[in-house]
C-alpha cells in the first residue's frame, strides 16, 4: 500500500513540475513574443520566437477536417493520457518510471489544453541548431514528452538487460 501511494505522489509530483512549466512558459511567450522577432542565445544555438502550430510534429496534420482533428490530435491522444495516469497510479511497479511516464503525460496534456482551448493551434517558442542544422520549433510540453520518453526507454532497456544477464540469457 506505501508502495502505490509513493507513486501516486512522484506521479503528481513530476506531473504537476512539467505541466506548470509548460503553462508558465507558454503564457509568458504569448504575453512577451507575440508579436515580436523574438531574441537569440548562445550565438544563435538557442532561437525564442513565438510561433503556433495547428497540427501536431512539424504541424502534421494541420491541413486535415476539423473532425479528423478532434479525433487524432484531441480525442485520441486524451484517452490515451488518461489510461497513462490510470497505468502510472495502479499499475506501474517502478517509481522511475511512474515519474518518466508522468513526465510524458503532462507533456502530452499540456499540448492538448493549447488544441482544445486555441482552435488546435498550439504555443511554440523554442528552437534549437547549430548553423542550418536545426530543430523544428517546439516547446517545453514537447521537451517533456522527449525526455520522458528517452528516459524511460532507456530505464525500460537498462532493466531488460539486467533481468536477462541475471537469468542466464546472453
Amino acid at each position: 500500500m506505501f508502495a502505490r501511494a509513493r507513486h501516486i505522489a512522484v506521479l503528481l509530483a513530476a506531473f504537476a513540475v512539467n505541466f506548470g512549466l509548460d503553462r508558465l512558459t507558454k503564457s509568458l511567450a504569448v504575453a512577451y513574443l507575440r508579436g515580436t522577432d523574438g531574441f537569440s542565445l548562445l550565438r544563435g544555438s538557442v532561437v525564442v520566437r513565438f510561433a503556433e502550430n495547428s497540427g501536431a510534429f512539424l504541424s502534421l496534420g494541420a491541413g486535415w477536417p476539423v473532425w479528423l482533428k478532434y479525433a487524432v490530435l484531441l480525442a485520441g491522444p486524451a484517452l490515451i493520457c488518461i489510461y497513462g495516469l490510470y497505468h502510472c497510479a495502479f499499475k506501474e511497479p517502478d517509481t522511475a518510471q511512474v515519474a518518466f511516464l508522468a513526465t510524458v503525460i503532462a507533456g502530452g496534456l499540456g499540448n492538448l489544453v493549447d488544441r482544445a482551448f486555441n482552435d488546435f493551434a498550439v504555443v511554440d517558442f523554442l528552437n534549437f541548431g547549430i548553423g542550418s542544422l536545426r530543430t523544428g520549433v517546439l516547446n517545453v510540453a514537447d521537451l517533456s514528452i522527449t525526455f520522458g520518453a528517452v528516459a524511460y526507454l532507456m530505464r525500460d532497456r537498462a532493466a531488460r538487460r539486467r533481468d536477462g544477464l541475471a537469468g542466464g540469457d546472453r
